[in-house]
């Protein structure tokens, strides 16, 4: 049980750095240094280190920032496109070697398809679809709701894996069934 938990909360982690680089790996940094709650293993504990953290929160404050501006914030996301996925590797390669024996290698690609995969979904469908339909208004509120749901699922991924994964699966059934019935709808 202790092994699909912290593949939970690996899956978590990495999906929520595919809405915010920085956030999840800022979580399991803070969490490791000053709780119980997780302990990383080396070479992952280096996230705990108090100036790894400083360096983290500069860089969440100047991609939130970034994600705030009008324009700049498709700049970001061309950048984030390879910042994210890698983010995502390392906060799933760290949450899941903290339980699993997993391959470092497995862990590290799981994580950046996840990640990748949210910040595609994001950058390619969702912002473009709010920018076309809000002429640009709707991007900072929706840029402020990414946040916070990269901070809540970074919280529940280490307090609540069961939650999470629960949450993924589901996620994921929906998006299949999306997807099944958009290919299997007849031409009008």
């Amino acid at each position: 049980m202790e092994m699909l938990l912290g593949i939970f909360s690996a899956f978590g982690l990495s999906a929520s750095a595919g809405l915010n680089a920085y956030i999840p790996l800022l979580v399991v940094g803070v969490l490791a240094h000053y709780t119980d709650l997780i302990e990383l293993q080396k070479p992952w504990d280096t996230l705990s280190n108090p100036w790894i953290l400083i360096l983290l929160g500069v860089l969440l404050i100047i991609e939130m920032l970034a994600d705030k501006i009008p324009a700049v914030n498709h700049i970001n996301d061309a950048i984030q496109t390879f910042v994210r996925p890698a983010a995502g590797a390392i906060a799933f390669a760290a949450s899941a070697n903290v339980i699993t024996d997993m391959h470092p290698a497995v862990a590290l690609a799981c994580g950046l398809l996840v990640a990748g995969g949210v910040h595609a979904t994001k950058a390619l469908a969702v912002r473009p679809a709010v920018t076309a339909t809000t002429g640009g208004t709707g991007n900072v509120p929706v840029s402020i709701l990414e946040d916070i749901v990269s901070t809540v699922v970074s919280f529940l991924s280490i307090l609540l894996p069961i939650f999470v994964g629960t949450l993924l699966v589901v996620l994921l059934a929906l998006l299949i069934w999306w997807l099944w019935r958009r290919m299997n709808k007849s031409p009008a």
